[in-house]
């Protein structure tokens, strides 16, 4: 399941990073295309990071269903809001971007758990 998810998040991700930079260049100013420039790099690595989740799970056997949760739930908070305050301007999803962050934060800090 995790392998597929890290597929369509890396996939959305190169979709939204081209959309960004052929779509919106004209139509967005500097600002705004930065802030999508930023969910993109956020979204894409964090992508990398679940495809990683996805094969050390295949090859140990070990659950990764809490970083990996914490990590999607990054990309559609952070991401995602981002995503939404450069293209639509809702300034009230501000305070969601942060919650975004924390779950990206929790989601590396869960991998302590598979240290052991």
């Amino acid at each position: 399941m995790w392998l597929v998810i890290s597929a369509l998040t890396g996939a959305a991700g190169v979709v939204l990073g081209a959309f960004g930079a052929h779509a919106l260049r004209s139509r967005l100013d500097s600002p705004a295309l930065a802030t999508w420039q930023t969910a993109v790099q956020y979204h894409l690595i964090h992508a990398l990071a679940l495809l990683a989740l996805a094969l050390f799970a295949r090859t140990s056997g070990r659950s990764v269903t809490l970083p990996s949760s914490l990590l999607v739930a990054g990309i559609a908070l952070f991401s995602g809001s981002l995503y939404l305050l450069a293209t639509a301007g809702w300034k009230w999803l501000g305070p969601v971007t942060p919650l975004g962050g924390a779950c990206f934060i929790a989601g590396w800090l869960s991998l302590l758990l598979l240290a052991r």
